[in-house]
């Protein structure tokens, strides 16, 4: 998770890209996403969050296995949009899956938190 949260800052998808199963499925406030359409939600959001900064805190490994593993946290973000500073957070769970090629990501769900 910490070189997810390195990766993800670099608003690159070509380095964070082998980090995600191909199998994988992306649940955001916006939409679910697999496959081709995983790369464009992120770059759309990179589009449209300037100088975003993203980090996770507050994680709880709630299962921990030899070829899986998930944790839940709270995802913080902070950038500009038209112009403007602008900061969010909310709740995530990713589930992780042993592959022949290591760890990636099968799965991951923000939201805001209620």
């Amino acid at each position: 998770m910490a070189l997810y949260g390195e990766r993800i800052n670099r608003h690159r998808f070509d380095e964070l890209a082998p980090l995600i199963s191909e199998e994988a499925s992306f649940w955001f406030s916006e939409g679910s996403f697999t496959g081709p359409t995983i790369r464009q939600a992120f770059e759309r959001t990179w589009d449209l969050v300037r100088d975003e900064h993203y980090w996770l805190d507050e994680l709880r490994w709630i299962a921990l296995g030899p070829d899986a593993a998930s944790c839940i946290y709270r995802f913080n973000w902070r950038g500009e949009i038209n112009g403007a500073p602008t900061q969010g957070h909310g709740r995530g769970t990713t589930v992780l899956r042993r592959e022949p090629a290591g760890w990636k990501i099968v799965h991951e769900h923000l939201s805001r938190e209620a």
